[in-house]
């Protein structure tokens, strides 16, 4: 009875989150989705964005080139006050493309590296880790 108690309290939290993201997945099928997110963002994101979503020191303030470095995605960053449609059209095209009016960004567009369903999973790690306050702010961004 213990094991099945210590699974559940290890499996809680991701459910929990899960839900509040707004997954059209649900049980083994979503928590594959946030796996193979994390895997994708580990080896395409984590590089400029952290290891632990943290994002690049002083990211609010342009650097020597005029550029803001990378932003996080925790729940420091403003990643949670973007819609869905929003963020897969950045992590796709790259913020300067979205942005547009000669904005200069040093994030690119992973749409030839990602599909359109990695970037959707990457998304959805993100928003896994995100606290429920932020994760219900950023569903109702998302929905209208």
């Amino acid at each position: 009875m213990r094991q099945f108690w210590i699974a559940a309290a290890a499996i809680l939290p991701l459910a929990v989150g899960l839900a509040l993201i707004g997954v059209r997945w649900v049980g083994q099928e979503a928590a594959e989705r946030v796996a193979l997110g994390q895997t994708v963002y580990n080896a395409n994101c984590a590089g400029c964005h952290g290891a632990k979503l943290e994002g690049q020191p002083n990211w609010r303030s342009p650097g020597v080139d005029g550029r803001l470095p990378a932003p996080p995605h925790d729940v420091t960053g403003h990643t949670w006050h973007h819609s869905d449609a929003q963020l897969f059209a950045i992590t796709k095209n790259g913020t300067a493309a979205v942005v547009g009016g000669g904005y200069e960004s040093n994030m690119p567009g992973f749409g030839e590296v990602l599909t359109s369903a990695e970037i959707e999973a990457v998304l959805d790690y993100i928003k896994s880790t995100w606290p429920r306050r932020e994760a219900e702010y950023q569903l109702k961004a998302s929905s209208g």
